[in-house]
């Protein structure tokens, strides 16, 4: 383990609860910068951890994964909560998802929850059980799915299509330049660490210095 194992039990916490579905331990070894082995660990911590009296969630690890889940003490009081939430009129969080999820669907829970910043998972699963939303795989990402607007949506609000709602196409762009931003972040977060002399040419020579660009003056004068 390293040398604080509590910081990664920490951060293994965090990063499940965020995620809300089952996660691969080589995924979360990347994003973290430790071993596989070293997230296996952490995450029997931190299933003995969740295990006291007086915590709420539960580890889940199988084939490889893992995912925090609550505990099955609590499934009549939350299912109590489910019924209410679907009998009452939507949170304005739940608009807000909503919303986002109409002007940038197909989108992934992931995206959605760049977007606002926050767990989205109770909301996203009330929105599916009120048939407001529907979900896919995304044919980019098996293990993904996606999300977008129900047939239902469209014809409560009078719609027949997303591109019908105000302003759509300036929220479109303005969501998919912030999923730009995620994937970008994505990327520098799985891409390997090249060393800076590690780049030669095909025949084994050292690149050539780069010059500068042909606006720039070699010798200034100030």
């Amino acid at each position: 383990m390293p040398s604080n194992p509590q910081t990664l039990l920490s951060k293994l916490e965090a990063l499940l609860f965020i995620y809300g579905e089952p996660m691969e331990v080589r995924k979360l070894a990347k994003i973290l910068g430790v071993k596989e082995f070293e997230v296996s660990e952490g995450l029997e911590l931190l299933e003995k951890e969740l295990q006291r009296e007086e915590r709420g969630l539960a580890l889940v690890q199988d084939k490889g994964k893992a995912q925090l889940v609550t505990k099955p003490a609590f499934a009549k009081l939350l299912e109590d909560i489910t019924k209410q939430e679907f009998s009452e009129m939507l949170t304005p969080a739940a608009l807000e998802t909503l919303s986002i999820i109409a002007y940038a669907g197909p989108i992934s829970r992931a995206d959605i929850e760049f977007i606002r910043g926050v767990n989205s998972s109770f909301i996203m699963r009330t929105l599916l059980m009120r048939g407001l939303v529907e979900r896919s795989v995304d044919p980019k990402r098996s293990n993904t799915y996606i999300y977008s607007t129900s047939f239902e949506l469209l014809r409560h609000l009078g719609l027949t299509k997303n591109s019908d709602l105000p302003d759509y196409s300036k929220y479109k762009e303005l969501v998919a330049h912030m999923h730009e931003e995620l994937v970008q972040k994505e990327a520098v977060q799985q891409s390997p660490v090249v060393p800076a002399d590690a780049t030669v040419l095909e025949s084994g020579q050292a690149p050539a210095p780069e010059e500068p660009p042909a606006d720039e003056n070699p010798n200034p004068t100030q």
